[in-house]
Formats: C-alpha cells, structure tokens, sequence
C-alpha cells in the first residue's frame, strides 16, 4: 500500500474521534463523495498483514451503530470485499491474522437481528400472486385463468415467507459461518440501491473467486492467491445472485455476467437446485445482444404498468357475453341458404332431417335408409361428378342427407 493511501486511512481515523455530534450528520452525507478514502480503504481490507486493518474494522464498527443511515451504509459497502477476506483466510487456515474481520461481521449480525427495543427480529416476506397484477407482470398476458372453485377459495390471499428469529452468535464456526454470511449478504442486498459502483464491482468479483477458487475455471480467469476450495451453502448462492442480478442492469455488465456465469459453473458442480433455478432464470431472461458496455451507467427494465382505470378482459366470460352469444345463434337462418364458395365450384349444403318423423327406441339399431332416398343420393352424386361447362350458369345443387335420429 502506497504511503498516500496510509496518509488518507489515517486522518479518516482521526477525524472522527474529535468531530462533535451536531457535525455527525453532514459528516456521514460527504463520506459517500470521498473516493480517495473508499479507493484506500478498500486496500487495506485486500491486506492482511496491514497495521490498519484492525482500527479500520472498529471505526466501521462504529459506524454501524452509530444509528446513522448514512454511516451504517457506508460500512455496508465493504461487506462484500470482508467477506471475501475471511473466507479466504479460512481456506488457508489462518485464522489469527483475520480476528478483526471476524469480529466486524459478527458486530453487524448481532445489530441487524434485533430491533430498537432489544427483540429479536422476524423478517417477514409477501410472496406476489399471479393473478393480481404488477410492475412485473400482467394477469391478462399470462393466458386464461380457470375460475374454479379452488382458484376462488385462493383468491386474495396472500402467502408470507417468514425468516427468524436468528440466535446470536459469539463466534463463527464451520456449522455457523453461512448462516451468519448469508444474512449479512441479505442485508446488503435490501441496501443494493444505495451501494456505489466500487461495492457492486467488488461483489461481482469476489462471487466470481468463491465460486471458481480450487476448481480448473481458476487457471482460466487466473486468478492467484488462494488455490483452494471454498465450501459454500445453497442459500449463500442465491444471495450472490440477487446482488449480481442487480448489477447487470447498473453499470456493470462485464462483471456481472463472469459472474452469473462463475456461479452457475459452480451451482452444476455441487447439484444445488435452488441457485440453478435463479441463475438459469437470470439467464434465460437477459436481452440477448444488448448492453455490452459496462460504462454506460443505470438502465431500467421495460415493464407493463397497470393502467388506473378499470378495464375488462376480452375474453372475461360475463352475462352481456353469454347473452350476446345466444342472441347470435338465434339470429342464424334456419334454412341455411348461405353457401361457401371454393373458386367456381359451389359447395352444396347438408341439412339434417328424420327419414319418416319418428325416433326409434333406445338400444334399437338405425334402419336402413329408404330405396328411394338412396336412388336420390346416387343421382346427386352423379351430377355432381359430371364436368361443368359454365359456372356462371350452373344451377345451385342442394344434397339432402337422411338420417335416423336416435
């Protein structure tokens, strides 16, 4: 690290420790326009060994709960970049040199799983029902939907997901550490619209190292440092993908596609559903051919709104509908003189009558047709094979076909 990034971490280090409390809120709005700092700040996670990296860990601790919004999200920017430095410290089995990244991201979890008054949080989740509409979607352009009698009961009711109450945690172990990283990923994903560009980047970057570290796609996006495997969890994949989901559409396209991509390689390696399901989606609903360059800032995803007045579906089936279509059948000629023409030729109309007015019983076969109706049947026929000379002169043949009705 170069001695000016030291100089600029060090009055950072100071500057806070002697601003007065009336200061604190405009402090926290100038912090998020200080790239020198944030540039810096960020090398001196990326090492270790650095004299550094333990007061920088506490000053971000007390950031966090400082109860400032700004300065809680100006530590949540780094989350990703912490992450990575203990998963990676891990796989390499020393654990000594990464003691106050530990207690950090342990500090943040403790904070986020209570509320103000002390209790443990439940975070709640409303699972969107297809058949209201969205920004995301309409109900009249997924098709028809079946007005059953279980599709009434379900009708307006809402399914909630609920996640809690989370224990709290003095240390991170084997069997805790994904649980613990992948609620403070949670937490950083419901703040993704409020992370700079840098965070994004490096949450990118790191989703690509965690998933590819240990594994031969390592030689081929070359990355160095830490050849072994990092073991990771179903639910801390999904998370990834959310943050990276968020990315491809913010200005950072390259990266976030690498890492989707990295991610997916890893989620078929381990036969992990769930981050199959979520990238494969991601995937499959990208532009295709769009957005190659990643500088071109935030772009926005066509949606379909939902207009504010009221509006009937053409194929609602109403009472005016059903009303309609019988008044139709009714208006049709019963004769049917209609007839439809194929070139010059006329298709000749089938009407269907009894033979003699009657019904034969049930279970009693037809009778067979009358001699004289199948001498008219073979007469028609044979006029109707015969070659036309003028078509315009052809008189209208009509072919009546006798049945017995049943």
């Amino acid at each position: 690290m170069l001695a000016v990034d030291t100089g600029v971490v060090e009055e950072w280090l100071s500057e806070f420790k002697t601003l007065p409390e009336t200061c604190i809120s405009s402090y926290a709005t100038s912090l998020k326009d200080k790239t020198a700092l944030i540039s810096s700040l960020y090398k001196v996670i990326q090492e270790p060994q650095s004299e550094l990296l333990e007061p920088v860990c506490h000053q971000l601790f007390e950031f966090y709960r400082s109860g400032e919004e700004q300065l809680l999200r100006f530590t949540l920017q780094f989350l990703p970049e912490l992450m990575w430095c203990y998963l990676a410290v891990s796989a390499s089995r020393d654990l000594q040199s990464s003691g106050c990244i530990e207690a950090l991201l342990l500090g943040v979890y403790n904070l986020e799983i209570i509320d103000k008054e002390g209790h443990n949080k439940v975070l709640s989740f409303t699972i969107p029902s297809l058949s209201k509409p969205s920004v995301y979607h309409e109900p009249s352009s997924i098709g028809s939907m079946a007005l059953t009698e279980g599709a009434l009961s379900q009708h307006g009711l809402s399914r909630v997901v609920y996640s809690g109450p989370h224990p709290q945690r003095e240390m991170l172990t084997a069997q805790n550490r994904f649980e613990v990283l992948t609620f403070l990923l949670l937490c950083y994903n419901a703040a993704l619209s409020y992370m700079p560009a840098m965070s994004l980047q490096s949450l990118c970057q790191i989703s690509s190292r965690i998933c590819v570290c240990g594994y031969p796609r390592q030689q081929v996006r070359k990355y160095k440092g830490v050849n072994s495997r990092i073991p990771v969890s179903s639910e801390f994949m999904v998370q990834m993908l959310t943050g990276i989901y968020y990315a491809f559409y913010n200005g950072e396209w390259d990266l976030a596609r690498k890492a989707m991509d990295d991610v997916l390689y890893r989620a078929q390696l381990e036969l992990y559903p769930e981050p199959l399901l979520v990238a494969n989606a991601i995937k499959a609903s990208l532009p295709q051919g769009a957005m190659k360059s990643s500088k071109e800032g935030t772009r926005c995803i066509q949606v379909e709104i939902t207009p504010t007045s009221s509006r009937i579906s053409r194929n609602a089936v109403t009472s005016m509908s059903i009303r309609g279509h019988r008044w139709k059948r009714h208006e049709q000629p019963e004769n049917g003189n209609d007839a439809t023409e194929l070139g010059n030729f006329i298709i000749p109309e089938i009407s269907v009558t009894s033979v003699a007015g009657e019904r034969t019983g049930n279970g009693e076969k037809s009778r067979a047709l009358a001699e004289n109706d199948v001498q008219h049947l073979q007469g028609v026929q044979e006029t109707a094979t015969e070659p036309r000379t003028d078509s315009k002169g052809l008189p209208e043949i009509r072919r009546q076909k006798s049945i017995i009705l049943t």
